[in-house]
């Protein structure tokens, strides 16, 4: 099995109705509990709207909710190969409010060149 990202964008809940985001909330639950079922899940948490952009030049404070870009949350799940994340992410409750899930594979042989470096401490 391999890891791979799901970033999650352009997914808002601003001026959605209280009774629509439980709706939303609730099928986002469903899909998490399925992905905890299957084994697929290792972490996922969502970001605040507020933060900050830093380059070599500047530093930008958020929000960045405006953003089509905005990146709402992360999952860092379990998969045989990209084609079975892809799959996994085409449930993802996001896609039907106009979201976008990012699916990317995490580096091993990077991984593995930083724990050499770094030691077992690096997971």
């Amino acid at each position: 099995m391999r890891e791979f990202i799901f970033l999650i964008k352009g997914e808002c809940h601003t001026g959605v109705p209280p009774e629509e985001y439980q709706k939303q909330a609730a099928k986002f639950a469903a899909w998490i509990y399925g992905l905890i079922q299957n084994g697929h899940l290792v972490n996922s948490r969502p970001l605040g709207t507020n933060g900050r952009r830093v380059t070599a030049n500047n530093i930008t404070d958020g929000p960045f909710i405006e953003s089509k870009e905005d990146i709402g949350g992360y999952f860092l799940i379990r998969a045989k190969d990209l084609d079975e994340a892809t799959l996994i992410a085409k449930g993802c409750p996001a896609l039907e409010s106009g979201g976008i899930v990012e699916v990317r594979a995490v580096d091993e042989e990077k991984v593995s060149r930083l724990r050499e470096k770094l030691g077992p401490e690096f997971k």
